[in-house]
């Protein structure tokens, strides 16, 4: 499974990048945060918006369509229901690297769009910012980053001992004991029978 990490490496790895949603009225607008940083790092950006002709002191288009010789990858910075438009507009162009922009609250991120977009062959980031990687990061954003992957580090960790916990399950394995930790102790079904054969002995020798 690829990290987020090795993901957003890869979408970084890209100098010509798209983003959706550039405010002409920047202030709390995080896709404009997302436009400045790659440009000041040296990124050929382009901002888009329907709305506007000009954002951030540089011509802004009004779709993907409308950027000349195209972008390698795109961050959409959109409400989450134009989120999808734009991952459509992605698979027809041809884009391969999305990043669905999400700081605190609900962000960019449509769930729909995710699902399409990687059935069309698009690697999709869902939450977090391009400012928590690599040579657009700053210490704020790093910090962010460090929490997010700590969570995403437990989640997997999480859902691999559940899941090794029901095949063993399966196999045969019970429920024993519990740990000072209150985590579940199970046993393979050798071990059972063991214990069935000996606890008596055990239980007559206490007595």
């Amino acid at each position: 499974m690829t990290t987020m990490k090795d993901a957003a490496s890869a979408f970084l790895a890209n100098k010509r990048v798209a983003v959706t949603g550039v405010s002409r009225h920047p202030k709390g607008h995080g896709s404009n945060v997302v436009y400045q940083r790659l440009r000041d790092r040296g990124y050929q950006v382009f901002a888009v918006n329907p709305n506007a002709d000009e954002v951030e002191g540089d011509r802004a288009y009004h779709d993907l369509h409308a950027i000349p010789d195209g972008v390698d990858a795109v961050v959409i910075g959109t409400r989450p229901e134009i989120a999808d438009e734009t991952m459509r507009e992605c698979a027809e162009l041809g884009i391969r690297h999305v990043w669905m922009h999400r700081g605190p609250g609900a962000g960019s991120v449509s769930t729909t769009a995710a699902k399409y977009g990687r059935e069309h062959g698009i690697t999709v980031i869902d939450g977090g910012c391009p400012c928590m990687f690599g040579p657009t990061a700053d210490p704020g954003h790093k910090a962010m980053r460090d929490e997010a992957l700590r969570v995403q580090g437990r989640r997997h960790r999480q859902a691999r001992g559940g899941a090794a916990e029901r095949a063993r399950r399966a196999q045969g394995w019970q429920v024993v004991g519990v740990t000072t930790k209150k985590q579940l102790f199970i046993a393979p079904p050798q071990a059972i029978i063991l214990m069935r054969e000996v606890q008596p002995a055990l239980d007559a020798r206490a007595a």
